[in-house]
């Protein structure tokens, strides 16, 4: 790093040599994408530079460039992604605490937060009040290298990042950083209202998100039943630890997850595909006492009916997960580490492109014949 001149306390230039970082920078719904070169960045004792191994297209990068949710533009997209550390201010250090170092390989949150104000100390740094996401961010001056969709990413202070083993796929440790992470959070979400061992989950969705909930759910001794439309999905569940799949499409939605139930109600639903039929199973499925986490609704919708008098009489809780806390990403890292060898994390990944070929990578995902479809600077 070259620190020249002061641009705040502890802050400086870091300027790219010899070849400048580059971005590709989405200009907007309809519009193509840009390769821009960045110089330099202004660099602080907190932040810390990566080179990109691997990002990942997820599903609300589809939605963004399809104008499905707002989001500001021209922006640098991106938000799974694996990297190695070419640059930590004096002072960065990971989510556990330790010291950054060069050439330690890393996955980071997809959100900003700054620590201080009341929505991060009640524990949800995810809805911080001065929040930054991650390939969301307007591309300009103040923060360029905000995305996963470039050679390079500054991680800002407050973000959380974790160190990851040389020896995992890249392909498996990309999607962490969105959907195996939210997943997890899902989980926890779960757990704080049920003992997940021996109980019946739910898994309504079978995505990254979804499958990433059954592994981690089925790991934590329960049993899952996934459900999803498409056959290949369904078997691809089956691989991730569900015991069941049912087909919603065959008879009668709720009769099919009772018999895959065993007769009975899921304890838990974990609601992973954002589809109407999917929130609406959710919030008629669960046992008289059951919980139904709604994780998948990230995009506007048509708004579903809500019965009270079954909430009420069903003693039923229902959770929102968005995004997740330092230790949701953590705990996903750790089990992706524990369970490549018996799930095929690696292969979620159905195809993989450079980045100077970003659009026939957004392409591909938005097929959706593959769950991720990676893009490798």
């Amino acid at each position: 790093m070259t620190a020249t001149t002061a641009l705040r306390p502890g802050a400086y230039r870091y300027r790219f040599a010899p070849d400048a970082a580059t971005a590709m920078v989405w200009m907007g719904p309809g519009r193509p994408f840009e390769a821009v070169a960045v110089l330099d960045i202004d660099f602080g004792p907190r932040d810390v530079l990566v080179e990109v191994e691997l990002a990942t297209v997820c599903g609300s990068d589809v939605h963004t460039i399809d104008a499905r949710r707002p989001s500001p533009h021209p922006s640098v997209l991106g938000h799974e992604y694996v990297g190695r550390v070419v640059g930590a201010g004096v002072d960065a250090r990971y989510a556990d605490g330790t010291r950054v170092q060069l050439r330690d390989r890393v996955v980071w949150s997809v959100t900003v937060s700054c620590g201080l104000c009341p929505t991060c100390r009640r524990g949800i740094p995810q809805k911080c009040a001065e929040l930054r996401k991650y390939g969301h961010e307007r591309f300009d001056g103040e923060w360029p290298l905000s995305g996963g969709f470039a050679s390079h990413v500054h991680l800002r202070e407050g973000t959380a990042i974790v160190k990851v083993p040389e020896h995992v796929a890249a392909e498996a440790l990309a999607p962490v950083a969105c959907g195996v992470a939210t997943a997890a959070a899902a989980v926890a979400a779960a757990e704080q209202l049920h003992d997940l061992d021996d109980a019946t989950v739910l898994v309504s969705g079978a995505g990254l998100i979804g499958l990433a909930a059954a592994a981690i759910a089925s790991g934590a001794g329960a049993r899952v039943v996934v459900v999803d439309p498409v056959a290949e999905r369904r078997e691809l569940a089956l691989r991730f630890g569900a015991a069941e799949t049912v087909d919603p499409g065959r008879g009668a939605a709720a009769r099919t997850v009772a018999a895959a139930c065993d007769g009975g109600a899921p304890d838990v639903v974990i609601e992973a595909s954002g589809s109407r039929r999917g929130v609406e199973l959710a919030l008629a499925a669960p046992a008289v006492g059951g919980t139904a986490v709604l994780v998948g609704s990230v995009f506007p919708d048509d708004p579903v009916g809500l019965d009270p008098e079954r909430v009420v009489r069903g003693l039923l809780m229902i959770r929102g997960v968005h995004n997740y806390t330092a230790a949701d990403l953590a705990r996903a890292v750790r089990f992706v580490t524990a369970s490549e060898r018996r799930m095929p994390w690696a292969e979620l990944v159905g195809a993989t492109v450079p980045l100077a070929d970003l659009p026939r990578a957004v392409a591909l995902a938005q097929t959706g014949r593959h769950v991720r479809v990676g893009v490798r600077p």
